[in-house]
């Protein structure tokens, strides 16, 4: 659907690009065009091949762009199902702090101090643990920008453990939060960053909003954080969807008419369920605006779940652990990703892997990726395997000259199931 209304016949993605090319960023344009030629085969495939019947078998490459719903949706669950195995079996906490309506318009004008908006609301979490207890907890933000309108929202989400770790190694539990006392310090910190980071003519223009969210005593500056019910790897799987989830569901979008988009949304005001209609021009602007800059890490680590020491700390908590018999890490335990065979059987229950025409399984012959501009060989399994990708590749290329000039593709003149049987006859003829 997301496809569809981008690049359909009436081209509305080209048409906003000329629009408003001058405003766009780079990375914006990057993803989207990733997106674009995410599943074609023309950017690159891998060959199966059926040893029984001969049947081939096409997978294109995936573009694992940050704009792609497709690739986004695969990348979550298989994130969280690491995250769910990886981490503490302790309670953790889903923390949320927002800020002020009227503040959200300068940092979608200054996104470079978002990084600074996550450090910041982690420092108010680690602060407040080691004060108290002088232990150091693991947190994991991720920052999202959207809310349930797709509207710029920028807001931090954080898995936190409800404990941390004491210098000597010992796990010690703490469950409490001072959630007015972390919501004033909170205020605080996103008024001094923004004071920090403008200079003083941008200061005098944005001085109303920093006045106004001043006065508000906090209102719209919430932390947030409910308790967690229920089996603890379950908790995290969710809580772990939930923060690197993408800025809409595909499920979400009800029509489009070529014109118009309609979508729902959950009002959490209210607790409503309601739809928007949008131009589709209008839709576009407000999903692209959450496409993070180059380089940008929406999810980081933080603590004892820290990339930099996170190793060493679960050595110290397993010393810990065996003494006191009470079993929060696996120290040796390894999780590897799942390949996509896997992921795709344990959500449909059919094995990809398996012809459908004669139950055998699929062997991997070669693959093609998409080199300078060309389509290149970049592994074949034998010659007969060859000389099929290089008549694939010539399908996929071939091109005829009109007779104004003007360069068109051409379709692949034999049916689609003789196609795929043509490694079979490769194969008779000797090639």
């Amino acid at each position: 659907m997301l496809k569809q209304i981008f690049f359909d016949k009436h081209k509305h993605w080209d048409t906003f690009v000329k629009r408003y090319k001058g405003r766009i960023r780079p990375i914006v344009i990057k993803e989207v065009e990733k997106f674009h030629r995410c599943g074609d085969p023309k950017s690159g495939f891998k060959l199966l091949v059926c040893e029984a019947c001969h049947d081939i078998k096409i997978v294109p490459y995936r573009c694992k762009g940050r704009f792609c719903t497709t690739c986004s949706s695969g990348e979550t669950e298989e994130w969280s199902r690491l995250i769910a195995d990886e981490l503490l079996q302790v309670n953790h906490r889903h923390v949320i702090f927002t800020i002020d309506e009227g503040l959200r318009v300068i940092f979608q004008k200054h996104r470079e101090i978002l990084r600074d908006l996550m450090d910041e609301a982690v420092r108010i979490i680690q602060d407040w643990f080691k004060k108290k207890f002088k232990i150091v907890p693991g947190i994991i933000a991720g920052l999202h920008t959207f809310g349930a309108r797709m509207n710029f929202n920028p807001h931090v989400h954080m898995l936190v453990t409800m404990g941390g770790m004491k210098q000597s190694g010992e796990w010690k539990v703490y469950d409490y939060l001072p959630f007015p006392m972390l919501r004033k310090q909170w205020q605080t910190v996103v008024l001094k960053l923004i004071r920090k980071v403008l200079d003083n003519n941008e200061k005098k223009k944005v001085q109303h909003l920093l006045q106004k969210a001043y006065s508000a005593n906090g209102e719209g500056f919430y932390v947030y954080a409910p308790r967690q019910k229920g089996n603890v790897k379950e908790q995290l799987a969710y809580i772990g969807r939930y923060i690197r989830r993408p800025a809409i569901a595909l499920h979400r979008i009800e029509e489009y008419d070529g014109e118009y988009v309609t979508f729902k949304y959950h009002d959490k005001k209210d607790g409503q369920e309601k739809r928007e209609k949008l131009t589709v021009e209008k839709f576009i602007a407000r999903l692209i605006v959450h496409i993070p800059d180059e380089q940008f890490k929406t999810i980081r680590h933080y603590g004892v779940y820290s990339r930099r020491i996170k190793a060493q700390c679960k050595k110290i908590i397993s010393i810990w652990q065996k003494e006191m018999r009470k079993w929060i890490v696996k120290v040796k335990k390894s999780i590897s990703r799942r390949k996509w065979c896997q992921r795709i059987k344990e959500q449909t229950g059919k094995d990809p892997m398996i012809c459908p025409h004669c139950g055998n399984y699929y062997e991997y012959k070669g693959e093609v990726c998409l080199k300078e501009g060309q389509l290149e060989i970049k592994h074949a399994s034998c010659q007969v395997a060859r000389a099929c990708l290089e008549r694939m590749i010539y399908n996929l290329t071939e091109i005829k000259t009109t007779e104004t000039g003007q360069k068109e593709e051409k379709a692949p003149k034999q049916p689609e199931r003789k196609r795929e049987q043509e490694y079979g006859q490769l194969c008779l003829f000797g090639v």
